[in-house]
């Protein structure tokens, strides 16, 4: 059965990006990358209003199991906790002593680990800016008795991963390597988590090609059915089947799709009061939602 999607706010401009969506049980908060804020969704009034300002171009959001929200902050190259207070605390901003990239999404496992994706995108940091690093991959943030993180690299074959989650039974860690270079593959990815935190060889759970217009463009970003099946954003209308919602199994399979209105979705997460109702957000601004016949699951709340 379709789901029909309805557009909740209009697009300011092509460069606004919407990004980020997550659920706390009464409201969806999102972000706006190049506006450095976060934005809050009242789905008992419709309402939408500015929760956090100066956010300094964060991109993905999470909450981690006692309801404390981080986000991939890309302008400030460094992972975020945003506080009650009002402070945005800097809980990592280097790997090997090196500057991070720009982090662009993050999942939270229930040992409040935090994994999270390094590429480059070039348009959420400032032009002076340079990478440090010789790679693109996704590291894993260890939480300390004294409150500070320790960060380590967990993947080495990676050129570009965007999305991320972790599965309900924190074995499985799924990654988007969604580059664009032509003669790379765009895979959604499931890694084993081995005892130690580490990850063990990947599965291909499905590839994206390229065809005569150029590269498909795979998955930005993720969320996660009670069903442990894996919701994707992918496409765009220059190549491939166009702008859609995948609905994975665990193994791959492609389940159902969804086709969106918005060239480049980014981002989706579930929502509301039977948590039935999927929130999406794209590149031109958009946030949308639609009514399923699934039920969303996250660790919190």
């Amino acid at each position: 059965m379709s789901w029909k999607f309805e557009l909740l706010t209009k697009p300011a401009d092509e460069q606004l990006i919407t990004e980020g969506p997550v659920w706390d049980g009464e409201f969806i908060y999102f972000t706006q990358i190049r506006k450095s804020r976060i934005m809050r969704y009242d789905p008992k009034t419709g309402a939408i209003d500015v929760w956090r300002t100066g956010t300094n171009r964060t991109n993905g959001l999470a909450f981690d199991a006692d309801g404390r929200l981080f986000g991939c902050c890309s302008g400030g190259r460094a992972i975020v906790r945003f506080d009650p207070d009002g402070k945005n605390v800097v809980v990592a901003d280097r790997v090997d002593g090196k500057k991070l990239n720009t982090p662009n999404d993050l999942a939270i496992d229930r040992k409040g680990r935090i994994w999270f994706t390094n590429p480059i995108n070039d348009g959420n940091w400032d032009k002076t800016e340079v990478s440090e690093l010789d790679n693109r991959s996704v590291l894993r943030c260890d939480p300390q008795k004294d409150g500070t993180y320790t960060v380590t690299r967990v993947t080495f074959d990676t050129t570009q991963p965007n999305g991320i989650l972790v599965s309900q039974d924190h074995r499985t860690l799924y990654v988007a390597e969604s580059g664009s270079a032509i003669g790379i593959p765009r895979q959604l990815r499931a890694y084993p988590i081995k005892e130690d935190g580490s990850l063990g060889t990947y599965d291909a759970l499905f590839t994206w090609g390229e065809d005569a217009r150029g590269v498909h463009r795979g998955i930005d970003g993720m969320c996660l059915d009670a069903e442990g099946n894996i919701i994707a954003t992918a496409g765009y209308y220059t190549s491939g089947a166009g702008p859609m919602l995948y609905v994975f199994s665990p193994a791959g399979r492609v389940l159902e799709t969804h086709p969106l209105a918005a060239n480049r979705p980014t981002n989706c997460c579930f929502g509301g009061a039977d948590l039935t109702t999927i929130f999406v957000t794209s590149t031109n601004g958009h946030f949308f939602r639609a009514e399923t016949q699934r039920v969303g699951w996250a660790m919190y709340p």
